[in-house]
C-alpha cells in the first residue's frame, strides 16, 4: 500500500475514532471501520491497530496536550519498541491539531452535570404598564437567559430590574469583591 494511501486510510480511522468516543456517533463501528479503510487487512492486525490507535488519542486526550507535548510524546512513541512510525505520528499530529478544540468542547460537555449558561442578551427599556403610575416610563433592564445542557433543550429566564434593584445588586457585587479581595490577600 503506498503512503499517501496508508495515510488516508489512518486519518480516516483516527476521525472514526473520534466520532465514536468523543463526538457520541453509535453509527461507526469497529466493523465499519475495517470493511471501509482496512479491507485487505487480518482482523488481529486490524484490531492491534484499532487498539494502539484508540490508546494514544486517548492518551492525547486525557493529557489535554498541547502541539509541543503531542509532538514530543509521538516522537516518544516512535522510539519505542512497538510503537508507531514517523508517517503515522505526522497523521496523528494533523488529527490532534485539527480536532484537539472540538474534542475538548465534547469532553466538557459529556462530565458537566448541571445546566450551565448557554447565552445571555440585555437591553434597557422604559416601563410602559405597572400598576403604580410612577412606575410608567421608568427605565428598566431587562436580562434574557439561555440555560440548559448540550444536545438538550434550553429553557429561557427573563428578568427585569429596576434601577434601585441594579443599584443594590453593584452594592453587593462590590462588598462580594471587597471580600475576595480581603481573603486574598491575608492568604
Amino acid at each position: 500500500m503506498a503512503d499517501a494511501d496508508s495515510a488516508k486510510s489512518l486519518s480516516g480511522l483516527l476521525n472514526g475514532i473520534a466520532q465514536s468516543r468523543y463526538y457520541g456517533n453509535k453509527d461507526i463501528t469497529e466493523e465499519l471501520l475495517k470493511s471501509e479503510l482496512y479491507p485487505e487487512l487480518p482482523q488481529e492486525e486490524f484490531k492491534a491497530l484499532l487498539e494502539k490507535m484508540v490508546g494514544i488519542v486517548k492518551s492525547i486526550v486525557s493529557a489535554d496536550m498541547d502541539l509541543n507535548q503531542m509532538e514530543a510524546f509521538l516522537m516518544a512513541q516512535t522510539k519505542k519498541q512497538g510503537g508507531i512510525t514517523a508517517e503515522q505520528a505526522a497523521v496523528l499530529g494533523k488529527f490532534w491539531k485539527n480536532h484537539k478544540k472540538k474534542i475538548r468542547e465534547s469532553m466538557i460537555s459529556q462530565i458537566r452535570w448541571e445546566n450551565s449558561l448557554k447565552g445571555m442578551k440585555w437591553r434597557i427599556d422604559l416601563k410602559s404598564q405597572s400598576t403604580h403610575t410612577d412606575q410608567v416610563n421608568a427605565p428598566v433592564a431587562i436580562v434574557e437567559m439561555e440555560i440548559g445542557k448540550n444536545h438538550k433543550e434550553s429553557e429561557f429566564l427573563c428578568l427585569e430590574f429596576t434601577e434601585a434593584k441594579i443599584s443594590q445588586m453593584l452594592k453587593r457585587l462590590s462588598e462580594v469583591e471587597e471580600s475576595i479581595n480581603a481573603l486574598t490577600q491575608n492568604s
